[in-house]
């Protein structure tokens, strides 16, 4: 009796989408995507939005101006569909700003109202009346909560106190539990990355955060069956 070996499935790569609204570190994010083994596109196209299995919203720049951009693309809509949908949404430095109700920056500025809470500047002074240096451009230590541990989310592999790198002049005040770390800039603590559901969002720069950073993206990836 004659038998045939049934051949292995093809497993379809995840589709991850870079959001590119023309302000942001796109490329420094895709090679380190890339680099943990994703199938990676950079779109500015709303139609593709809605088939990912996951979006990554980088950016660095103004807020107002990354609002506005968003809504000459016609973006606003499907990132917000899509974080409803429930599938898994990265966001960094300013996209991690931009999920934010408002922002203080330039004025008042409408952000994607998805996490209660504002986005603020960064005092000038400290409390000792010095000048603070901003922006931050450094590496800084991101630390947990108290009791709130670092299991099951995306900085488990991370230690407590490890540094990151970070380039902001404005840091996000959530009105909800949603901090995941803490930073101190200069005698400020501030949320440096959180976690609501299928969100995760950080203000450092995971990419350019050597191979620390780089495990943050692959256990976020792990974590939501990207790989």
């Amino acid at each position: 009796m004659q038998t045939f070996q049934q051949e292995p499935k093809m497993v379809a790569n995840k589709k991850i989408l870079i959001i590119d609204y023309k302000l942001g570190n796109l490329f420094s994010v895709n090679q380190a995507l890339t680099n943990i083994g994703l199938d990676v596109k950079i779109t500015s196209e709303a139609k593709e939005i809605e088939s990912a299995d996951a979006i990554v919203l980088p950016g660095v720049g103004a807020f107002r101006d990354a609002m506005n951009n968003l809504e000459e693309l016609n973006l606003v809509n499907p990132i917000k569909s899509f974080i409803d949908s429930g599938k898994p949404f990265l966001g960094i430095c300013l996209g991690l700003q931009l999920l934010f109700y408002e922002s203080e920056e330039f004025g008042y500025a409408k952000g994607l109202e998805i996490i209660k809470g504002k986005v603020k500047r960064f005092n000038i002074h400290n409390a000792e009346g010095e000048t603070r240096k901003i922006p931050q451009i450094a590496w800084n230590q991101i630390h947990e909560l108290e009791g709130n541990k670092w299991k099951n989310t995306p900085l488990a592999p991370i230690k407590n106190g490890e540094f990151m790198y970070f380039v902001h002049s404005f840091y996000v005040e959530p009105d909800e539990p949603v901090a995941l770390s803490l930073t101190n800039y200069d005698g400020h603590n501030y949320v440096s990355s959180i976690q609501k559901n299928n969100i995760f969002a950080c203000q450092f720069h995971p990419e350019k955060s050597a191979k620390e950073g780089l495990k943050i993206y692959n256990t976020w990836a792990e974590i939501n069956n990207l790989k």
